[in-house]
């Protein structure tokens, strides 16, 4: 999916909302559990009910690979669900892959190739070459790496916010160098949405790109700052929910709360792009 098509979706459904799937069999409704395949079938019933207010899906790869073959073949799945049934829905694989040279390659291949995602996270720590092959990946279609850049963890204060002798913070310094592999066209960040007025500082670095927000809703981050401190003129933002939607309820009536969790931030988001 390009940029131009993306920005269209957010404009015509009046949302820039991300529907996180991380499918934890422990809390999915038990009736659920007799399905022959009960990840799929949560994915596939919170897909239709949602698929009305957000415009992209991200599943988390760890929580398919936790069930070995059986959580890889219900990912595969998902995707092909969403993309004969709902075409027009921007499919994140929440996977943070990133290794040198052939790994990356291969792991390009997988998602990009074989998957045929329209994105991937992927981890900068190993830099330039470990980023670059999801980049120059020859798909079928647009393509985006979906950098981590700054989190919503507590830990993320271990790297990504030390500062070196001229400064700069080191997540500064991933999307600066970042923007000589990539372009506001192939390439977004992930920045956690409790980090509020930080926003400021990533679209200094960053005016033009894309972001990942995650950690609204049980988070606890605030649309109303992410929108106020990082919306640009195109919307600019994905923003992800996870368990505040998919988990909102765990009874046999789960997939009537979670369409009513997300139009309650589509509706917020709606107000959001009227301020452009």
């Amino acid at each position: 999916m390009t940029r131009q098509e993306l920005v269209e979706q957010i404009f015509k459904k009046q949302s820039f909302l991300c529907v996180g799937l991380d499918v934890d069999l422990n809390k999915v409704p038990k009736h659920l559990l007799k399905e022959e395949d009960p990840i799929f079938a949560f994915d596939k019933q919170i897909i239709d009910a949602t698929a009305p207010y957000c415009v992209a899906y991200k599943p988390n790869l760890a929580f398919y690979e936790a069930y070995g073959v059986k959580g890889v073949m219900s990912f595969e799945k998902t995707v092909k669900y969403l993309q004969e049934n709902y075409p027009e829905q921007f499919i994140i694989a929440d996977a943070k892959r990133g290794d040198i040279g052939n790994t990356s390659k291969m792991y390009a291949q997988t998602f990009f190739g074989e998957y045929k995602v329209d994105a991937l996270t992927v981890a900068p720590y190993m830099g330039e070459d470990s980023v670059v092959p999801f980049l120059d990946f020859e798909a079928e279609k647009t393509t985006w790496v979906i950098l981590l850049a700054l989190t919503s963890n507590k830990g993320s204060f271990d790297f990504q916010q030390t500062t070196d002798t001229e400064g700069q913070r080191l997540f500064e310094k991933v999307i600066n160098k970042s923007q000589e592999w990539g372009t506001s066209e192939n390439l977004m960040y992930v920045v956690g949405a409790t980090r509020g007025e930080m926003f400021k500082d990533i679209r200094k670095a960053a005016p033009e790109h894309f972001l990942l927000v995650p950690g609204v809703g049980a988070q606890g981050g605030s649309l109303q700052d992410v929108c106020q401190y990082g919306m640009i003129k195109d919307c600019g933002l994905l923003v992800n929910s996870s368990r505040g939607i998919i988990f909102a309820d765990n009874t046999e009536n789960f997939t009537a709360v979670a369409a009513e969790k997300a139009k309650e931030l589509q509706e917020q988001m709606a107000q959001e792009l009227k301020k452009l």
